[in-house]
């Protein structure tokens, strides 16, 4: 049956990518598009079906059908399908309106095969493509000097990334004897690569994961990419920005216990409260939103770090539908003509208090119900900090405060459920959470930490050392001059006649 469902997907992205090929002939009617993404459903629908009668792993040739590639292709050609449907009438009127649609297609199709690949070559070739068309989109307003430059940093960054994966596929051939994954990461392969091996494939690996995800020291092409078009950045999340997680998952084997993964805790930390400050500092909406992806991804790979690859994936994937939904509203994000309401009734500090000590108690309930279970303590703190500060921004309402307090615990709840649940259905597709009680408890407390700090800050913004850290996150978080201009220099010249 797998196997069968695996064919009827490849035939549904043959249909759209022969589909995106005619969108490129110039006799073919702009309103060929609605067909195009309608076409778009088919193989949608065909990883949903998959997904739900998937039972056990099976092969096919290059190709491994195992739960976790049906749900991250599902996750992926959902994404693409909307994102485009949104495209419709977003991007009517460009230039390059068909080839946005065309290259979409090849990004979102690669990305959503790529973890059913049970070949390190194939891989390898799939890890590329979706970005080599992010690039390609982001490089498609070519008459605009900023999106020429910013495309430019993408593919060295993107480059790196690649040749990086390229070097640890053929390095885990040479220690193992085998190009297929699934033998390669088997018991009697992981015993012949030895400690110096994996230590080197590890860190190939790693350093391939964090640079498309914009982790620190790579974030700046992720900040710089606020100058593409806004459904070209919601596709990003589309298992590209978030696809280390996958690929640190697939290659949890060799990854697990070792210094690599020990090593990855730095950069993602770092990212957390840097992408935190910046977003918190910037004006800019789209900004903001891209300083959020780095921090949520610096999370994904704390995860990663712990070795709960299942908890990984399930918050690559909320969070990518959570992010393409607010980059697809952006539009919307306009100056108020009155007053804010929280500007209005602004929140008392008994009201803040209440708002922490409640979440506290949530999150601290939420940890003794199961204090034995891995990464629970984690959990419960971002549990309780979103209660908290779900709590701060209903400062607005006078009446049924608590009543709100009370949907959003069980909401709160609720959400862990279901995320409970989904991670139950993977079975044994990702390896279960290691024993990393020491360091999660010292992640929990430099959290705890930071939030606190950050909260002290905020209520002594006068102070000299709360101004310099402000101006360090603002400059930071700019884009340099080669990535904006204050008016783009090629509408003049089109204005003048002078453009082509």
């Amino acid at each position: 049956m797998n196997v069968a469902m695996l064919i009827t997907l490849f035939a549904g992205l043959t249909v759209t990518l022969i589909s995106a090929g005619f969108l490129l002939r110039p006799r073919v009617s702009d309103r060929y598009v609605r067909w195009h993404v309608l076409l778009l459903a088919l193989p949608a629908a065909a990883a949903f079906a998959g997904l739900i009668s998937v039972d056990q792993a099976q092969e096919l040739g290059l190709w491994r059908s195992d739960r976790l590639a049906w749900l991250i292709s599902f996750y992926v050609l959902l994404l693409g399908w909307t994102i485009q449907r949104f495209c419709i009438r977003y991007m009517h009127g460009d230039r390059s309106y068909r080839s946005y649609f065309s290259l979409l297609t090849v990004t979102v199709g690669a990305a959503s095969i790529t973890w059913f690949s049970d070949d390190l070559r194939l891989l390898v070739l799939l890890w590329g493509l979706p970005l080599f068309g992010l690039i390609r989109l982001a490089a498609l307003k070519k008459e605009w000097e900023p999106a020429r430059n910013v495309s430019r940093l993408m593919a060295k960054m993107f480059a790196a990334s690649w040749i990086s994966l390229s070097l640890a596929a053929v390095w885990l051939w040479l220690a193992t004897g085998y190009w297929r994954i699934s033998l390669t990461l088997s018991e009697e392969s992981l015993t012949r690569v030895g400690w110096g091996n994996a230590t080197g494939i590890g860190m190939l690996l790693v350093l391939a994961a964090i640079i498309p995800a914009g982790q620190w020291p790579f974030q700046r092409w992720l900040l710089a990419s606020s100058v593409i078009p806004t459904p070209v950045s919601a596709a990003m999340h589309a298992g590209l920005v978030n696809a280390g997680g996958i690929l640190l998952a697939k290659f949890s084997p060799i990854m697990d216990g070792g210094i690599p993964q020990t090593l990855l805790l730095f950069p993602a930390i770092v990212s957390v409260f840097v992408g935190t400050g910046i977003f918190l500092v910037q004006p800019d909406y789209k900004r903001q939103l891209v300083a959020s992806t780095m921090a949520q991804m610096g999370m994904m790979f704390i995860q990663c770090a712990l070795g709960a690859y299942l908890l990984a994936v399930l918050h690559l994937i909320f969070h990518g539908l959570f992010k393409a939904a607010l980059f697809l509203r952006s539009g919307s994000v306009v100056s108020r003509s009155k007053p804010a309401l929280l500007s209005l009734y602004p929140p008392s500090k008994m009201w803040l208090l209440n708002g922490m000590l409640g979440g506290m108690v949530l999150g601290v309930g939420f940890w003794l119900a199961a204090p034995h279970e891995p990464l629970r303590m984690l959990r419960a703190l971002m549990l309780g900090w979103s209660l908290a500060f779900a709590w701060w921004q209903m400062a607005v309402f006078h009446s049924g405060r608590w009543v709100g307090f009370l949907i959003l615990s069980g909401l709160g709840l609720s959400a862990m459920a279901f995320h409970d649940a989904l991670a139950a259905s993977l079975g044994e597709t990702l390896p279960a959470v290691g024993s990393a009680t020491g360091t999660e408890s010292g992640i929990v407390l430099l959290f705890a930490f930071g939030g606190v700090a950050g909260i002290c800050f905020t209520s002594r913004c006068s102070t000299d050392l709360w101004a310099k850290l402000y101006m360090w996150l603002v400059h930071l978080g700019e884009a340099r001059d080669w990535a904006v201009e204050s008016h783009p220099r090629y509408l003049g010249a089109y204005m003048r006649g002078e453009g082509k």
